[in-house]
């Protein structure tokens, strides 16, 4: 009788370093990057006044990466996010292991659009010029976005501009139609 090296299926204790677990080059990446460092997210900030009173909140850094990466995932339900917040290591180091709620994450969607959606098409705008949005294509609630090579990065004034305004509707339709994020329907 054959015999086999045993499996281990119970859960061990990896030592994991969140920074590690995002690529350089990825969507993940470049998204972490422009929120903490180029992104002015100065109004999300003034929204919180619990400086010296009133419970912690979470960053709204972390909550647009987490958001925006979902999106990009294709996954829009609230409930989904705050499982993958859980359990997807990605997810979970872009969070910094915060981990919020669906509520929190749906609150978040619901009362920040208007000021989320120049942000959205920033980094889309970015992603884009960078080369870091699809191998053939990129969907975010339906919206197909091509991102092929050389026809895409290269051209005109006015069709970077227009593929600027095209990238900032996406980003509108993101924004305004996120299908039942707050009651966690997809």
């Amino acid at each position: 009788m054959p015999r086999y090296k045993p499996q281990e299926r119970n859960g061990l204790f990896l030592p994991v370093i969140l920074s590690e677990q995002i690529a350089p080059g990825s969507f993940a990446f470049a998204l972490d990057y422009l929120v903490d460092h180029e992104l002015d997210l100065s109004e999300l900030d003034a929204r919180f006044r619990n400086g010296e009173v009133g419970a912690s909140a979470y960053d709204p850094r972390v909550m647009l990466k987490i958001v925006l990466f979902a999106y990009s995932q294709g996954m829009l339900s609230s409930r989904a996010i705050e499982r993958a917040c859980l359990h997807n290591v990605q997810f979970i180091a872009l969070s910094g292991n915060s981990q919020p709620s669906h509520t929190h994450i749906a609150k978040f969607v619901s009362h920040l659009g208007e000021q989320v959606k120049p942000l959205c098409a920033q980094v889309l705008v970015t992603c884009d010029a960078q080369g870091l949005i699809g191998g053939e294509l990129f969907a975010i609630d339906g919206v197909k976005l091509p991102s092929n090579a050389s026809k895409e990065r290269s051209g005109t004034h006015a069709e970077l501009r227009q593929r600027a305004v095209r990238l900032e509707r996406a980003a509108e339709r993101i924004v305004t139609c996120p299908r039942n994020i707050s009651t966690g329907q997809n």
